[in-house]
């Protein structure tokens, strides 16, 4: 059974709410997030990446980094930019973009559900990522940025939410993106306990976006448990701060592939390799996006191609079927030598937000090739997850992006 709890949020005021939510700390470089704090001084994204108050020369790691994000923060909740809610509340987040509407319970997750794999993750994690953000709740003593779960629809939820969503939002704006965020606070006991037992009836959810926040979230937690041998297991340090969203209402984009050279083969010669491994056809331009799982589209010596997979080449496993996977394992690997595409520098990844012209550009600037992928089901993370699989690395790109700063969970006060 999955324990989501409503939670006290520490969220912005109203005035200031479109001021102060922020995309992912992640989405950003070094360069980026500086750019994008100049002359916002309410952005969230000067607590999430406090880098961005010092010289370019500072170290990110530095301890003063973290006790700047910290004070930055409280500093906020302090002048009024930030109001704190006492009681246990759901909050039902909407977001729409290009007229689809996808709407989520802004809640708290169990650490042990994460531990016991009640809550089922699809991708490993990086030490030196997960390191930055435990420091970073840990100094705040908050969590700051929301981690994307997904659940299979449920009829009580979504009537509890929809309930709820007939009352006046407490945020409604655009954010200069084009994506329209609402938010609603649920705060009727009998909703709260229609949709807390509700979950609780579900074996699982699922971590969509996010697995570096979670584990640093939940890494946290088990710290403080040590630093508290008496704690009692309600404390809210054992919980994290997530979205939780219904699977009919997800949207996966296409993750594409570039590959800088051709391992010393002329674009005739890859053309022929690719033959011999899928079934190709040169194509126009307008008909560049895959139609399909098993098709993906190549660029390639200015023309575009479409290239189908061979159904004795897909294998019945949830990873290996996978259109990364075919990708990977059929062509990358054997034919260009991309044998770890985490880690191969002759391999970039192109989210689907930037659109196919992207890969052309790319194509024409700095690399030789490019695959426009059909974007991975929601289906298939779920399959790879209650499998105890991983996906290959790059695999989903979800859109829209949560807002950092619209819900803060402070985790001991």
């Amino acid at each position: 059974m999955a324990d989501i709890r409503p939670f006290p949020c520490i969220r912005p005021c109203r005035e200031k709410a479109d001021r102060i939510a922020a995309l992912p700390y992640d989405v950003y470089s070094r360069a980026e997030a500086k750019q994008a704090v100049a002359g916002r001084p309410d952005s969230f994204l000067n607590i999430d990446r406090p880098e961005t108050q010092f010289a370019d020369d500072m170290d990110l790691y530095d301890e003063k980094v973290y006790q700047k994000a910290h004070d930055l923060l409280w500093e906020k909740v302090a002048d009024g930019s930030f109001v704190r809610d006492e009681r246990n509340c759901y909050y039902i987040y909407e977001l729409t973009m290009d007229g689809r509407v996808q709407t989520g319970i802004a809640a708290c997750a169990s650490i042990d559900d994460y531990l016991n794999q009640v809550i089922k993750k699809h991708e490993n994690t990086r030490a030196d990522k997960e390191e930055d953000r435990i420091r970073h709740v840990d100094a705040c003593s908050a969590q700051t940025g929301p981690i994307f779960l997904a659940y299979r629809f449920n009829r009580a939820i979504q009537e509890a939410v929809e309930e709820v969503k007939k009352q006046e939002p407490l945020y409604d704006f655009v954010s200069d993106d084009g994506i329209r965020h609402r938010v609603f606070c649920m705060q009727n006991e009998a909703q709260i306990g229609a949709v807390q037992d509700a979950f609780a009836s579900m074996g699982e959810v699922y971590i969509a976006d996010g697995h570096h926040r979670a584990a640093s979230a939940v890494k946290v937690g088990l710290m403080r448990r040590q630093a508290h041998p008496d704690y009692t297991g309600k404390e809210a340090f054992n919980y994290f701060l997530s979205v939780l969203f219904p699977d009919d209402e997800l949207m996966i984009m296409d993750y594409n592939r570039v590959v800088k050279d051709l391992a010393g083969m002329t674009p005739e010669a890859f053309l022929q390799k690719v033959s011999a491994v899928f079934e190709v056809e040169k194509i126009e331009a307008k008909d560049r996006r895959p139609p399909q799982k098993g098709v993906f589209s190549m660029y390639l010596d200015n023309h575009w191609y479409r290239c189908a997979v061979r159904a004795k080449d897909i294998p019945k496993d949830p990873v290996g079927s996978l259109d990364v996977s075919l990708l990977q394992n059929l062509l990358l690997a054997p034919v260009l030598g991309i044998q770890d595409p985490k880690t191969d520098a002759r391999i970039d990844f192109v989210g689907g937000i930037r659109g196919l012209d992207e890969l052309e550009r790319r194509t024409k600037q700095d690399c030789a090739a490019a695959f426009a992928m059909y974007p991975t089901a929601i289906s298939e993370l779920f399959a790879v997850a209650d499998a105890g699989l991983l996906m290959p690395p790059k695999s989903t790109w979800f859109e829209p992006k949560l807002r950092s700063g619209l819900f803060i969970h402070e985790i001991e006060r």
